[in-house]
């Protein structure tokens, strides 16, 4: 079984970090507003995921990303070459 982390960029300009087994299905139900972060913030565009094969290393790099140190990391590896992205919130 597949893991997926993925990163959201919210109506408001912040990002939400998730895992999940089925990313097409979690997808649906944050544009659905049945997420609470999420569902005050919608629409919602996926900035980037990716695909582990191992159920702890992915629940350990999303807790990372949620970490004080993702900071950096998202803006620099996954959030700054966006357009329209001078605010930073994350």
């Amino acid at each position: 079984m597949n893991y997926t982390v993925y990163i959201l960029h919210c109506r408001d300009g912040k990002h939400y970090v998730g895992c999940t087994v089925n990313l097409n299905e979690r997808l649906k139900r944050h544009n659905r507003g049945n997420c609470n972060y999420t569902k005050s913030r919608i629409p919602l565009e996926l900035i980037t995921y990716i695909v582990f094969n191992d159920k702890y290393l992915a629940f350990k790099f999303e807790k990372y990303l949620k970490s004080g140190s993702r900071r950096a990391f998202m803006f620099k590896r996954f959030i700054s070459h966006l357009p329209n992205n001078s605010n930073g919130h994350l």
